[in-house]
C-alpha cells in the first residue's frame, strides 16, 4: 500500500472534457467497468473519483475489504465479463433534486438501490457542481455513475485492460478527509498495445534511478538525519553533477550569459513583491524569525498596537463602547490591515528560497541598467529548496532539495524573438548531446476568464507575449502544442517534453516569459530617449535541475553513461601481476590522470575475466587490457562496456581517442 498522500488531479471543466483522447476516453470507461466489477464482487463499495490518467485510469473507494493485488484477477475476470456484455455507455441528464434522491438512496453509484447505504461520496461530489452547470449521469448495464463523459460508445469498445497497483489515497487528496483505496489500472485499443506497455514497464523497473542510483553509489537519501527529499550526493554522483554544471557553463559562456551568486535564503518582503507569497507558500518551507532587538521591540509595539484596535473594532460592531476618537469601525479595519501590512514586511522573516528569479531581479536592479546593457542574461545553478509533499517525493525526481540550471534573461520587447529563439537553439543542443530523438514543447496559455485569479490582470500583455512566443515556435519549426489554462501566473511558459531510449516521457526542462514580475520590482532601463521602460524577463532552465535530470540520464542510459559523463571512464586491467606489467599500465594510468581523465587501475593477481566482470558490473565505459604482448608492442586492447573487444591499438592512439571522444562530448 502506497502513501496515501497522493495529489488530487482538479476537476476537468468542460472543455477539457471535450478535448479529451480517444484513448482517454477509452481509459476512463474502462474506470467505469471497474467499478461495475467491485460492485458485483463487494454491492457496499462506496465510489469516489474515477478518472483517466497519464498511462491509465483508477477509482478511489471506500470499503470495508482491503483489496490487494490477490484480489486482481477476480475483479479482471469480472471486468471481463462486463466488455463481453458490450453495454452501451448511456448519458442522461437529471435534475439536481434527483440527483440528490438517487446518491441518497445508494442507486448513483451502485448496481441498484442500497437502502441504508447512501452514496456519501457522490453527495459531496453533486455539491461541488456550479449551479446552472447540467448534471447528467452515464449508464453501463446496471451501474449509474455522475459523470459529465465523455466514454466510448460500448463497454465492448475497450479493447486490451491491466489492473496495475493498489494505492491508498485521501478523498480530494486531503489528509483531514477519509482515506480512500485506490485501484490503478491501464488500458489499450489491442492486446498488442497492451504488451508493449507491460514490457515497457518492466525495462522501466530495470531502469528504475533509484535502484541503479544504489547501486552505482551515485546519491543517498538520509531520512533520519538530513531529512527526506534531500540528496547526498557521493562521489560518483557528484561527477554527473560538475559535468552538466561544466557542459551548462560553457554553453551558456558561448551564448553570452554572466554568472551570478545568490543567498539561500531572502527576507519576506522579496516574496510578497515578488507575488509568490502568499500564493505558492504551501510550497515553501516555513519562515524563520530572526528580528534584531530593536525590531523585535518594534514588532511587540505594532502587535499590541493591533490588539487594542481589534478590540475597539469589536466594540464599536457591537455599539457597547463609544469611540473617543470618532472614527468608525471601517477606519478601525483600515488602521488594523495597515499595522499588519508593517509587521508582516518587517525584516524579521526570512524564507528558504524556492526559486532564483526573485534575487536575479534584485541583481539587475543593484546598478542603473541602459538599453545598452540588454540583453542582460544572468545565469547561475542555484540551490532551491521546495517543502513538497510527503507522498509526493520520489527519488530523484521530487526532491526538496534542488539546483537548478537556472538563468534569466533581462530584454526588450524587440529583442525578445531571437532570445527566445535562441533559448530554444539551447534546447535543440543538448538535446543531441544526449541523444535524445523524440521530444516535444508544451505551450501553456492563459484562460481569459481567470485574469485576476490565477493569472495576472494584464490581459493586452498576455496576448502580446503568447503571440511572440506562438511565432517563434512556429518560425523555428519546433514540435510543440498549446494547452490553455496551465501558463505561469506571470506569463506564458513552455514545458519540454522529452522520451527516453525506451519510450518513457518525462517532463525535464521550462522556459518562461514574465511581463509582470520586473514591474513588481520596479525594474527599469533607460531607452534611447531616456526614458524608464520595464524590461521583458525569460526565464529558462534547459536542464532543469541536477536531480530530475540526472535521475531521467540514469533511465535513459541505464547508468550506461557515455564517456565523458561516466563516474569511472576508465580502468586499466593487466593480465596477470608481473612487474614490468605493472609498470607499464601504471605509465598509463599517470598519462590519462594527468590529462584529468576519470582513470583506475587493477594490478591485481586476479584472473583477467574476473577483473572485466568487476569493471562491467561497476559499468566502466572503456576497460583498457593490457598483456604481456601489448607492453612489448607498446599496444593497448580496447573494452567497451556492454560491447566487448574492439581491438589492439598503440597507446598513443587509444589515449588520443579517448582524449578526443570526452573533449568531443560523443554520444
Amino acid at each position: 500500500m502506497q502513501n496515501p498522500a497522493v495529489p488530487q488531479p482538479e476537476r476537468k471543466t468542460l472543455d477539457d472534457r471535450e478535448r479529451m483522447s480517444e484513448l482517454e476516453r477509452l481509459r476512463h470507461s474502462c474506470a467505469h467497468v471497474l467499478a461495475t466489477a467491485i460492485l458485483r464482487i463487494w454491492p457496499d463499495a462506496q465510489f469516489a473519483y474515477g478518472p483517466a490518467v497519464e498511462n491509465g485510469f483508477y477509482y478511489d473507494l471506500e470499503l470495508s475489504h482491503r483489496i490487494s493485488q490477490e484480489d486482481f484477477p477476480r475483479i479482471e475476470e469480472e471486468m471481463k465479463k462486463e466488455i463481453k456484455a458490450n453495454h452501451v455507455f448511456e448519458k442522461r441528464t437529471m435534475t439536481r433534486e434527483q440527483a440528490i434522491l438517487d446518491a441518497q438512496s445508494g442507486r448513483l453509484g451502485g448496481l441498484a438501490e442500497r437502502p441504508g447505504n447512501a452514496s456519501k461520496f457522490k453527495l459531496d461530489l453533486l455539491n461541488q457542481i456550479p449551479e446552472g452547470e447540467a448534471i447528467s449521469y452515464f449508464q453501463n448495464g446496471d451501474f449509474i455513475d455522475l459523470c459529465a463523459g465523455p466514454h466510448v460508445m460500448r463497454t465492448g469498445n475497450i479493447g486490451a485492460f491491466k489492473l496495475t497497483t493498489v494505492a491508498s489515497a485521501y478523498y480530494k487528496g486531503d489528509e483531514k478527509n477519509p482515506q480512500l483505496q485506490r485501484i490503478y489500472g491501464t488500458a489499450f485499443k489491442n492486446k498488442t498495445q497492451l504488451e508493449e506497455w507491460v514490457k515497457m514497464q518492466e525495462e522501466a523497473k530495470r531502469r528504475d534511478h533509484r535502484k541503479i542510483g544504489a547501486e552505482m553509489g551515485l546519491y543517498a537519501i538520509d531520512t533520519e538525519f538530513v531529512g527526506p527529499g534531500m540528496p547526498l550526493w557521493l562521489p560518483k554522483g557528484t561527477v554527473l553533477v560538475e559535468e552538466l554544471e561544466r557542459l551548462a557553463k560553457e554553453t551558456e559562456f558561448q551564448a553570452g550569459y554572466v554568472r551570478v551568486r545568490t543567498p539561500h535564503l531572502a527576507k519576506e518582503k522579496m516574496y510578497r513583491t515578488s507575488g509568490h507569497l502568499p500564493y505558492y507558500a504551501e510550497s515553501m518551507f516555513p519562515p524563520m524569525e530572526m528580528l534584531e532587538e530593536d525590531e523585535r521591540k518594534r514588532r511587540t509595539q505594532l502587535t499590541e498596537k493591533r490588539a487594542d484596535l481589534i478590540q475597539l473594532a469589536e466594540s464599536i460592531e457591537r455599539a457597547v463602547s463609544p469611540n473617543p476618537n470618532g472614527m468608525t469601525g471601517e477606519q478601525v479595519r483600515h488602521d488594523i490591515a495597515k499595522l499588519e501590512a508593517e509587521i508582516s514586511l518587517m525584516g524579521g522573516r526570512y524564507y528558504l528560497k524556492a526559486m532564483n528569479c526573485p534575487h536575479h531581479h534584485r541583481i539587475f536592479a543593484a546598478e542603473p541598467r541602459s538599453y545598452r546593457d540588454l540583453p542582460l542574461r544572468l545565469a547561475e545553478y542555484g540551490c532551491c529548496y521546495r517543502y513538497e509533499q510527503s507522498g509526493e517525493l520520489f527519488g530523484l525526481m521530487r526532491v526538496r532539495s534542488l539546483n537548478m540550471n537556472d538563468a534569466h534573461i533581462y530584454c526588450t520587447p524587440e529583442q525578445f524573438a531571437s532570445e527566445f529563439r535562441a533559448v530554444n537553439e539551447m534546447y535543440l543542443k543538448y538535446f543531441k548531446v544526449f541523444g535524445l530523438e523524440k521530444y516535444q514543447m508544451r505551450f501553456s496559455t492563459h484562460d481569459p476568464l481567470k485574469l485576476g485569479l490565477k493569472f495576472v490582470d494584464e490581459p493586452e500583455l498576455w496576448k502580446q507575449t503568447e503571440d511572440m512566443v506562438r511565432q517563434v515556435l512556429v518560425d523555428s519549426g519546433i514540435d510543440f502544442v498549446e494547452v490553455a489554462n496551465e501558463a505561469a501566473f506571470y506569463g506564458p511558459k513552455i514545458d519540454v517534453q522529452v522520451w527516453s531510449i525506451i519510450g518513457r516521457e518525462f517532463t525535464i526542462a521550462t522556459n518562461q516569459v514574465d511581463f509582470a514580475v520586473p514591474k513588481r520590482f520596479g525594474l527599469l532601463y533607460r531607452d534611447r530617449d531616456n526614458l524608464g521602460k520595464t524590461p521583458l524577463c525569460i526565464h529558462r532552465a534547459p536542464l532543469g535541475t541536477h536531480e530530475r535530470f540526472i535521475g531521467f540520464l540514469i533511465e535513459h542510459y541505464a547508468g550506461n553513461f557515455p564517456l565523458w559523463l561516466a563516474p569511472e571512464q576508465v580502468r586499466v586491467l593487466t593480465v596477470g601481476d608481473d612487474e614490468p606489467l605493472a609498470t607499464y599500465a601504471r605509465g598509463i594510468v599517470d598519462e590519462l590522470h594527468a590529462n584529468f581523465v576519470r582513470v583506475e587501475g587493477d594490478y591485481s593477481a586476479n584472473k583477467i575475466n574476473g577483473k572485466v566482470q568487476d569493471a562491467e558490473t561497476a559499468k566502466v565505459h572503456t576497460m583498457l587490457v593490457v598483456g604481456g604482448r601489448d607492453r612489448e608492442a607498446g599496444h593497448i586492447s580496447v573494452r567497451l562496456h556492454g560491447k566487448g573487444n574492439v581491438g589492439a591499438k598503440p597507446r598513443p592512439e587509444v589515449i588520443a581517442d579517448i582524449l578526443a571522444s570526452i573533449r568531443e562530448r560523443r554520444a
